[in-house]
């Protein structure tokens, strides 16, 4: 198979030279490990102290990496992706809140996307993160089997009723729902909560997806037992598979409080279990749907394979990739044009609430060996390419 993801006129057919050179500006400054550590702790400074740096960050790095600050404002994004058969996943990218209010806000403005994408074929999917809906101390608590106080326990009443009210109403409004998955010590309970959601809304196909940190050494068994639960209970499975966004702060964490690390134990052996998973849920398609988060070319390639070998048709309902939205244009869009089925996650908040989100891509593409110099080189082919034409 040739490599389509070299395809940079494909890749960056939506990107214009000023924002060609903006991706090219934001990845360097993103390649160099010492910039984005001071680059964040200033940011962060600046934002806490109130100082005006709201549209310096919109205009660079906010406006490369999220759709909007409202969810109307991404539309514009939605429609010109689809042009090009890529999809979008509208991310209300608010977390780490604490107050009822604020969780009661992102319920609805879940509610609101589903709503979106029930009207709308460019957005396949709604999502959200469990910490936009209860506290991370909370899950943490419940997962651990600690008892609850009766304020506790009320209060995750609660929660497991936000869920509820929005598997429901993605399932009345036949919307599939991605349900993020966060640290591992808040997991356990998310888990449950969403296997529980599983059971009662994924009884004729797939509504709710889970997902699963490959970065775990974990997961693959889990998704195992799960599959047992499911046969016998008789629901179907959808998942979303990534690698992991939490790994500095997992290791850390374990060496802190003395537990062994939930985290494979190098890059090779996260590769393998996450193919693993891939083709663990490939091979039982009957009861499950994958949805490939990745920016990882080869694992792309595996899954798009394995789809060949079994012929499963490209557009197969059942199996999706996943980027993020302002990284690997060069897989979304030449999957896009090869016949894949390809949704973008589009995060979009105000900009000092998705700021959490931004670090984490920063420092994700800092960590991630090669990932910077390959979009680096994308956006370099591509810019001779059009020097070139001229």
């Amino acid at each position: 198979m040739d490599n389509i993801f070299n395809n940079s006129q494909i890749a960056f057919a939506l990107k214009s030279d000023t924002e060609l050179d903006r991706a090219y500006f934001l990845f360097k400054l993103i390649n160099s490990q010492p910039l984005v550590r001071i680059g964040t702790a200033v940011t962060n400074f600046a934002i806490k102290a109130n100082l005006p740096v709201e549209s310096l960050i919109r205009a660079t790095v906010f406006d490369h990496f999220c759709g909007g600050v409202n969810e109307d404002d991404c539309l514009s994004v939605v429609d010109k992706m689809f042009t090009k058969g890529v999809s979008s996943v509208l991310d209300y990218s608010v977390e780490g809140k604490e107050e009822e209010n604020q969780f009661d806000a992102a319920l609805e403005m879940t509610l609101k996307t589903i709503e979106f994408a029930k009207e709308r074929k460019a957005i396949p999917f709604a999502v959200f993160k469990p910490t936009g809906l209860g506290r991370l101390d909370l899950y943490e608590k419940v997962g651990e089997k600690q008892i609850l106080s009766s304020e506790e326990q009320a209060e995750w009443d609660r929660v497991i009723a936000r869920f509820d009210q929005v598997c429901s109403e993605a399932h009345k409004k036949n919307v599939a729902l991605l349900i993020d998955a966060e640290e591992s010590w808040m997991q356990d309970a998310a888990d449950d909560l969403v296997t529980e959601m599983m059971r009662k809304y994924n009884k004729e196909k797939v509504i709710v997806f889970n997902t699963l940190q490959m970065y775990r050494w974990d997961r693959l068994d889990y998704l195992k037992q799960l599959h047992e639960k499911a046969n016998a209970e008789g629901f179907f499975i959808g998942m979303k598979l990534v690698r992991g966004a939490y790994m500095e702060k997992e290791n850390l964490r374990a060496e802190e409080r003395g537990y062994p690390t939930p985290i494979c134990a190098s890059k090779e052996a996260s590769d393998i279990n996450y193919d693993a998973a891939v083709l663990y849920m490939a091979d039982h398609l009957d009861t499950m749907s994958i949805f490939a988060g990745t920016h990882n070319e080869e694992s792309t390639y595996k899954l798009m394979e394995i789809m060949r070998t079994k012929g499963i048709s490209s557009n197969d309902d059942r199996i999706w990739f996943g980027q993020l939205y302002g990284m690997s244009d060069n897989i979304s869009y030449n999957l896009a044009a090869n016949g894949y089925n390809i949704a973008k996650y589009l995060p979009f908040g105000p900009v000092k609430d998705v700021m959490p989100y931004l670090i984490r891509r920063a420092e994700e593409n800092t960590s991630v060996a090669g990932q910077t110099s390959r979009e680096l080189s994308m956006i370099k082919a591509e810019r001779n390419r059009r020097k070139g034409k001229v």
